[in-house]
């Protein structure tokens, strides 16, 4: 039954070849306040699903990059080698490369410094670099979230109000005269929420990424210091590394003679 009433709503030859209370009828009614924000409401939208694929693409690709590292990178002689085998826009071979930099530029100074700190400071910069990256326009994402509804709210008002100036104006309050406005008011306030909802979820979702792929750079970080720091004496096991079997030693026997043995007589 619903299904029957929503196409007959939809068919304009159900109402004389157009539907009167439709959205492109509601938007010419509503004038200029609620075509511009059903304008704003719809870019918003737009950009918002714009930023949460960029931002899933990227995610993803660090992501990728964070797998082959643990797998391939410290096979390597050194870390000049395995930042040859990552990719040229790595965010991993970012960090790699600004440690190797901050390790040349110490012997540089002139004040003393010590070369731990040095490294350490260097390795969060970069690390710090590549997070804000990641962070862009999330701020975007929340905004729209917090500001959707109100922006929708805003159309609900206008036509809720212009729904009122009809009934003051037509002295009774028929539904000929109030259906197109309220029609309108209740638009945009379903697009507002249409619009608020994934925002608000896909910020969430984006942030808790951001902060899984920001332990394994920070982790990642503090390998490339502790092999710096001890002239590669220090590094981890690369991921999927076989281990040699550990030898079991021979047990203990006691013979006669030997402390805590018992001596037996012939």
């Amino acid at each position: 039954m619903i299904t029957t009433i929503l196409a007959a709503a939809a068919d304009p030859a159900a109402h004389g070849g157009e539907n009167p209370y439709g959205l492109g009828a509601a938007l010419e009614q509503g004038g200029i306040i609620a075509q511009s924000v059903f304008g704003i409401l719809v870019l918003m939208s737009v950009v918002s699903f714009y930023i949460m694929f960029t931002k899933l693409f990227e995610q993803q690709k660090i992501i990728n990059q964070s797998k082959r590292v643990r797998s391939s990178f410290w096979t390597s002689n050194s870390l000049r080698e395995g930042s040859a085998k990552l990719e040229k826009n790595s965010a991993y071979k970012q960090i790699v490369d600004d440690g190797l930099q901050a390790q040349d530029q110490h012997g540089k100074l002139t004040d003393p410094v010590e070369a731990h700190d040095w490294l350490h400071g260097s390795l969060a910069r970069s690390e710090a670099m590549i997070n804000s990256k990641l962070g862009t326009g999330l701020a975007f994402l929340a905004t729209v979230g917090a500001t959707a509804p109100f922006i929708g709210l805003f159309g609900t008002v206008i036509g809720i109000y212009r729904a009122l100036i009809k009934i003051g104006s037509a002295g009774q309050a028929s539904i000929d005269a109030v259906a197109g406005p309220v029609g309108e008011a209740l638009i945009m306030t379903a697009l507002g929420l249409a619009v608020a909802v994934p925002a608000v979820l896909a910020y969430n979702w984006l942030q808790r990424r951001n902060k899984s792929i920001a332990e394994d750079l920070s982790a990642f970080s503090n390998d490339v210091l502790g092999y710096l720091a001890s002239n590669g004496a220090v590094r981890p096991a690369a991921a999927g590394a076989a281990t040699k079997p550990v030898a079991a030693k021979p047990a203990a026997t006691t013979t006669a003679g030997q402390t805590g043995g018992v001596q037996t007589r012939s």
